[in-house]
């Protein structure tokens, strides 16, 4: 009798020892897991890629799905993205990352994302690949322009500004990325033959550097008419050193992407055309895609990417606009491919406004 009041008397203390554990930190809270997008660096460019992923967020309800959007921001080094991405994969609750890729060639870089979807965690890049030849299997797709495209179209814009021909020297932050690479090719070929390359200068990301480099490739070269901004902050670096220089009407001046300042010197009659990106869509469509590969949606992976399986079909296309400034332009909506928008300035801010962006 006195054993079983024993025994008894063990199960109601384990019975108390589990039901208080059900209700105190000895059982811990389920921990949402991370899709991250992580950017090759810091500018106002990747704003509208926050906001994208965050309406994402929202829209999509990430939160019911036990997932939590974050967007990690590079510092433009290859190391730190390396970094960034060996801390993911010593992590336990990232679920799927988002690159922008900061160096195409570096094999690192590659490697790591590689170790990442071994270790289970969803991979796919953002505005700027991998290198498609080497390393294609280190990501499941890319969401992001067509960066040869977009380079054209900026490239058949410059032609058609300088019908006479020129020199021309092209600005960007760091020549070994993919989309440098790929919008400098695309550019070469949209501008033909009569205007000529003198200068591909890299900057690092860095503003000093950036506007230094203009300044030294004007010194350089007495006869360059054309200067081009191939990331976003390289056109608002030109600006500051043709008006500092009084240079304005000697050349002209034509850039990717549309940072406020930029936007602004357009209006002020600094800036000749903008060949413009979606961020938004990218950060938006990222996270679309990384949760729906996280929860195994084959019909919302097969929405985004309708040809997935062929040649190519691992890319997902965000879209381009050219924009020109209001009034009078030598630009034409018909010198572009059919697929490009073709916006004047207070058409595009309209859009911003729609989206409640300040530059994209």
């Amino acid at each position: 009798m006195r054993i079983r009041s024993m025994i008894a008397g063990c199960l109601l203390l384990g019975l108390a020892v589990s039901t208080s554990g059900c209700g105190s930190a000895e059982v811990p809270e389920p921990v949402a897991k991370r899709i991250i997008i992580l950017t090759n660096g810091n500018s106002p460019y990747w704003d509208a890629a926050a906001t994208g992923a965050r309406d994402a967020a929202a829209e999509l309800k990430v939160e019911e799905a036990g997932l939590t959007v974050m967007v990690d921001r590079n510092d433009y080094e290859v190391e730190g993205q390396i970094n960034k991405l060996k801390q993911y994969a010593n992590s336990t609750d990232v679920a799927a990352v988002g690159i922008s890729v900061t160096d195409a060639k570096n094999a690192a870089i590659a490697d790591e994302l590689r170790h990442l979807r071994e270790s289970g965690i969803k991979v796919v890049t953002i505005d700027s690949d991998v290198d498609r030849d080497t390393a294609r299997d280190a990501r499941f797709a890319y969401l992001g322009t067509d960066n040869i495209q977009g380079g054209r179209e900026l490239g058949v814009a410059a032609q058609a500004l300088l019908p006479d021909g020129g020199e021309y020297a092209t600005f960007v932050g760091l020549k070994g990325a993919t989309n440098a690479i790929e919008r400098i090719g695309g550019f070469a070929e949209g501008v033909g033959a009569k205007i000529n390359a003198k200068e591909n200068m890299g900057d690092g990301g860095k503003a000093d550097p950036a506007r230094k480099n203009v300044r030294d490739a004007l010194d350089r070269n007495p006869n360059l008419n054309l200067l081009v901004g191939i990331w976003s902050y390289n056109t608002p670096a030109i600006v500051d050193i043709v008006k500092e220089l009084g240079i304005r009407n000697k050349v002209k001046i034509v850039g990717f992407d549309a940072e406020p300042p930029a936007i602004e010197a357009m209006a002020d009659g600094m800036v000749d055309v903008m060949v413009v990106q979606n961020p938004y869509q990218m950060g938006y469509q990222g996270v679309q895609l990384l949760k729906a590969m996280v929860e195994e949606d084959q019909a919302t992976v097969a929405e985004l990417l309708p040809d997935q399986g062929s040649e190519g079909g691992d890319l997902c296309r965000t879209g381009l606009k050219v924009v020109v400034p209001d009034g009078t332009t030598s630009l034409k909506r018909d010198m572009f491919d059919p697929q490009t928008e073709f916006l004047t300035l207070s058409e595009f801010r309209a859009w911003l406004r729609e989206h409640g962006l300040s530059g994209s």
